[in-house]
């Protein structure tokens, strides 16, 4: 079923766009995004919650902005 595109007037192209793709084709749209999402330096790992029973502030660390583990030690001879 496609969606009425003019009765939307005050959507933009990429709006229009979208709406006249099916379920499948959005689905594959999405995952492109995710790909972008995670290059761009996105993270998957979920935000803390302090209100949760599984909340451990005393586990959490900081994650650099590149997403490495930051400073690392180097063994010298």
């Amino acid at each position: 079923m496609k969606p009425d595109i003019e009765a939307a007037l005050d959507w933009n192209e990429e709006q229009k766009d979208w709406a006249m793709l099916s379920p499948a084709q959005r689905y594959v749209e999405s995952s492109k995004l995710w790909s972008t999402y995670l290059a761009l330096g996105g993270s998957l790992d979920p935000q803390p919650d302090s209100q949760s029973p599984f909340d451990f502030p005393e586990l959490q660390r900081a994650v650099s902005a590149d997403g490495r583990s930051g400073v690392y030690f180097v063994r010298r001879r």
